[in-house]
């Protein structure tokens, strides 16, 4: 009797879950029905987190290939390879990366060259698809990992517990778990270092050896030091190099240097700054203006083949964080003999640059000069000058130089409008400010406002570098350049057909040679329909990377000709590099071929060591964003909708801080429009640029990410 009551209760479980599962599937074709009757095909779309069944095999698939490449992983554990073209002989070498499901990477990690087999098939649109699995990594791109140990005890029946530790990874892309077997010290959850052993022997999953501890995972300073061990950031110097400082800092300046006389001469820079390497002069004159930009002479302190010379070419550039700098030159240096403080004799090489009225550069001279900086100006003091809202202090302060500052902003306008004019883009990124405790714990995130004086004095910059360049490749001697070229096709393209889908008008984007003022219209329109951040992110995705080189090339964003970092030498390599060429070839004869493979080892290091402080400047952002949002589970928000995946839609609240809202925790079932940038249901549409309410549900410190849900 009891049984057979069971096997009813079973069947009516079974006719229960048959018709849920009826119901939702009809609801899916429903939608689809809906969303392809107004022109949304659902080929590439998502529903509720799982992708629509599409037909694969059969009739419509192609045999295998092979191909190599080198392998990338997205956040859901599958990747991508992007095959060498020179590589497969065979008939069907993709054109286009391959798929890689998650069950088929065999272990791969992002940055692997990997060989794969593939096929080419067609979907029900009739485009092809290509995907495949990796069968044998060739070459290991990745050794070294950051994340957090995790214990887990297994329990067999019969034998006793054993412990195993295995490594949770903070980066996404690494899709592996390396199992360690000695801890080192560290206790669960501490975020840890690990070296990858991988390679013959140790099968698809890797073996870890945990290399350093940094403390619990959850903690500020223990996710700090992580993320500079894992870009690589050095942040102490060697003895050697601190000794040299020291001797080199107390030398005397040289007698025959010159002695700049001219226009009250003196420094703008942000309140905190201590490493002050740029001073301004201007004096009206009939023709234009007479500009001075005066660079700290860092090359006078910096000798050649000497262990601070080895030290700039290892460190490449100052990196700098929301409590701290890591210099690229010890502090003796960069706060002191090199920084132009003012009321004190400072070496410069002093870029005297000759305007006409436009703006337009008409000559240039290079002088080893001697400089005594009058004041030392900050960014809101002297916006409050020009604003009138100065106190009496403030105004006291800058009475010397304050005749300066005022033809100063006239230039500025000059400048403003000619960079307007030739189509310098002008991406609307928000900057943020984080504010600290006591304790180094931040208390408060806002956006960074800009204003006339920190405009002002990057277009004085922008004027001496373009300067300098022009200057030295038009007498043949070697410069480090920075060079940005114009966007890749397909990622122009893909660009276009976004903001096509959002309502813009493209038709005057040329695909063969793009200029910059075609995209900078872009903004312009963006601004007026409130979407400017989220058409310059999206248009910030699609430029290529600006880089150094010893070869001239023009610089796409900036829309010059010939451009070169000259105005930061005590944070910078490339800027330094620049000014030693400038001493020895320009000044003292010395054969421009014996510094031209300088140059070329100079900005190779330069754009590498840029990378990597880029990429620690981000991480360490992200934290303290994160452990402010830490603070604030469950409260509500507004934000803007600045991205939409397959996966989900990231929105940004107006303090810069941005999350992720997925794809599952949306009520009921969601189409990703991949063509219009939405998200779909029968009753909401989420598209980039909406305002939305949401609620922080969660922030994970330890991979520096934030979660939010839609309130409705």
């Amino acid at each position: 009797m009891k049984r057979n009551t069971k096997r009813k209760d079973f069947n009516k479980f079974t006719k229960a879950s048959t018709h849920k599962r009826r119901a939702r599937e009809e609801m899916k074709r429903a939608l689809i029905r809906e969303l392809e009757a107004i022109g949304v095909g659902h080929e590439s779309c998502v529903i509720g987190g799982g992708d629509i069944p599409r037909k694969r095999g059969g009739k419509d698939a192609f045999s295998h290939s092979y191909a190599r490449g080198v392998f990338s992983t997205a956040k859901g554990g599958y990747g991508f390879v992007t095959p060498e073209n020179d590589v497969s002989k065979h008939a069907n070498q993709p054109e286009r990366d391959v798929f890689i499901p998650a069950d088929k990477t065999y272990g791969a990690i992002d940055g692997d060259l990997v060989e794969c087999t593939y096929r080419i098939y067609r979907g029900y649109t009739g485009s092809e698809k290509t995907e495949g699995r990796v069968t044998k990594i060739l070459q290991i791109g990745r050794q070294n990992v950051i994340g957090t140990l995790v214990r887990d005890d297994i329990r067999t029946r019969g034998k006793r517990a054993h412990t195993k530790w295995y490594v949770l990874p903070d980066d996404s892309k690494v899709s592996v778990k390396p199992i360690v077997a000695d801890t080192l010290g560290a206790r669960e959850g501490d975020k840890v270092s690990v070296k990858l052993l991988r390679g013959p022997g140790f099968g698809n999953a890797p073996q870890g050896e945990i290399t350093a501890v940094f403390g619990n995972s959850a903690s500020r300073v223990a996710n700090y030091e992580a993320i500079l061990a894992d870009c690589e950031i050095p942040a102490e110097f060697s003895r050697e190099e601190l000794e040299e400082a020291e001797r080199v800092a107390g030398l005397p300046i040289d007698s025959d240097r010159i002695r700049y006389t001219g226009a009250p001469v003196f420094t703008i820079d942000g309140e905190g700054a201590k490493d002050l390497d740029d001073a301004i002069s201007l004096r009206r004159v009939k023709s234009g203006w007479y500009l001075g930009v005066h660079i700290a002479d860092v090359s006078e302190y910096v000798g050649e083949k000497t262990a601070l010379d080895r030290c700039v070419m290892r460190r490449g550039t100052s990196v700098y964080f929301t409590d701290k700098v890591v210099p690229m030159l010890p502090p003796v240096l960069s706060n002191g003999a090199c920084s132009l403080n003012p009321g004190e004799d400072k070496c410069t090489l002093s870029a005297m640059i000759t305007l006409n009225s436009d703006g337009e550069i008409r000559s240039l001279k290079l002088v080893p000069s001697v400089i005594r900086s009058r004041v030392r100006g900050v960014y809101s003091e002297v916006n409050s000058l020009f604003s009138g809202e100065a106190t009496r202090e403030i105004r006291e302060k800058y009475r010397e130089v304050y005749p300066s500052l005022v033809k100063m902003r006239e230039l500025y306008s000059v400048l403003c409008e000619r960079s307007k004019q030739r189509g310098m883009l002008e991406l609307e990124l928000p900057e943020s400010e984080i504010i600290l405790d006591e304790d180094g714990e931040p208390r408060d995130v806002l956006p960074r406002e800009r204003g006339i004086a920190e405009r002002m004095i990057e277009q004085f910059m922008l004027v001496a570098n373009e300067a300098v360049a022009t200057f030295l490749l038009s007498r043949g001697i070697p410069c480090v350049y920075r060079v940005h070229e114009p966007p890749p096709e397909d990622r122009l393209r893909d660009f276009v057909t976004y903001i096509h889908n959002l309502g813009f008008d493209t038709s005057h984007i040329s695909m063969e040679k793009c200029s910059p003022s075609e995209l900078s219209a872009l903004i312009c329109a963006a601004e007026g329909r409130g979407l400017s951040e989220a058409v310059s992110y999206s248009m910030l995705r699609s430029m290529s990377k600006a880089y150094y080189s010893e070869r001239p090339g023009s610089h796409f964003g900036l829309s010059i000709e010939h451009y070169c970092h000259f105005t930061s030498p005590i944070r910078r390599l490339s800027d330094l590099a620049t000014h030693r060429i400038i001493h020895k070839v320009l000044l003292d004869g010395a054969p421009s071929a014996r510094y031209s493979s300088y140059a070329a080892r100079a900005a190779r290091a330069a754009s590498d060591c840029e990378e990597r402080a880029l990429a620690a400047e981000r991480r360490i952002e992200d934290l303290y964003k994160t452990i402010y949002m830490s603070h604030h589970i469950g409260d509500e928000y507004s934000a803007r909708v600045n991205s939409v995946q397959s996966f989900g839609l990231f929105a940004t609240l107006e303090n810069t801080c941005e999350g992720l809202v997925p794809l599952s925790t949306l009520p009921g079932y969601f189409i990703y429009d991949e063509k219009n940038s939405s998200l779909r249901s029968s009753s909401l549409v989420l598209r980039v640029g909406d305002r939305i309410t949401v609620r922080v549900e969660e922030a994970d410190v330890s991979r520096g990410r934030v979660g939010f849900s839609i309130v409705l």
